[in-house]
């Protein structure tokens, strides 16, 4: 879909795994004061194919070229399901940003180890965060409560998604925008930084915890809507 003198109007907001898309509220809020139609999917947390259908889904109602945004392994969900005709920008949250052919997992490789953000995995091969580690580990720069109530409501991730290739690269041919949050505990910052760079975002570095997109959401509020806008100056 070409968004030449286009404005773009729309976004789609992919959650990352151990949370559903209510954490967006804050970013769904100033978008939609601003003008924005904005659309959050519900990832299974199943598979990457089933996650990338969620997204699918909701990209095919939207009626003109829209922002496609994901947080942590939202990222990886936005670099397959990115290649829709109606993506025109790419907004990662300290996410995962895969090249084609290669894993998730693979992005960890040669990085630090993140000792507070721990996983217990169930005999059924679906990961929680531990619970006595959630705030420090995804989410130390949200209050109390708001850390309590995500980590009560953790959605599980079937953790063989990890190993699942992504077939394409939507940021090889859409434009990229990066939010990180400098105090992330889940990813080893240099690792953050390395993806960012390698897809050749235009980066913002914000001091937050990993739940950035819960307790920042003005910074990723304001880098879509540039996103929005510079995509639609390039199309």
């Amino acid at each position: 879909m070409t968004t030449a003198g286009q404005e773009i109007k729309n976004v789609v907001l992919v959650h990352g795994a151990f949370a559903d898309g209510s954490g967006y509220r804050g970013v769904y809020d100033r978008l939609t004061a601003q003008g924005y139609r904005v659309s959050i999917v519900q990832n299974p947390l199943t598979s990457l194919e089933d996650d990338v259908a969620a997204t699918t889904r909701v990209l095919d109602l939207q009626d003109g070229p829209a922002i496609l945004v994901g947080h942590s392994w939202g990222g990886t969900v936005i670099t397959e399901a990115g290649v829709h005709p109606k993506v025109a920008g790419l907004v990662y949250v300290s996410a995962l940003a895969p090249d084609a052919g290669e894993t998730t997992a693979q992005q960890y490789e040669g990085f630090a180890a993140t000792p507070d953000f721990v996983i217990e995995v169930g005999e059924d091969g679906y990961g929680f965060i531990k619970p006595d580690m959630f705030k420090v580990g995804f989410a130390a720069d949200a209050d109390d409560a708001d850390a309590a109530f995500l980590r009560d409501s953790q959605v599980p991730i079937n953790m063989s998604v990890f190993s699942t290739p992504v077939q394409n690269a939507a940021w090889r041919d859409k434009p990229s925008w990066a939010v990180i949050a400098t105090d992330d505990k889940a990813f080893d910052q240099e690792m953050l930084q390395h993806m960012a760079k390698r897809i050749g975002a235009e980066i913002t570095n914000v001091p937050a915890s990993h739940a950035l997109y819960a307790t920042q959401p003005g910074v990723v509020a304001d880098v879509i809507a540039t996103a929005a806008r510079k995509a639609a100056d390039a199309g």
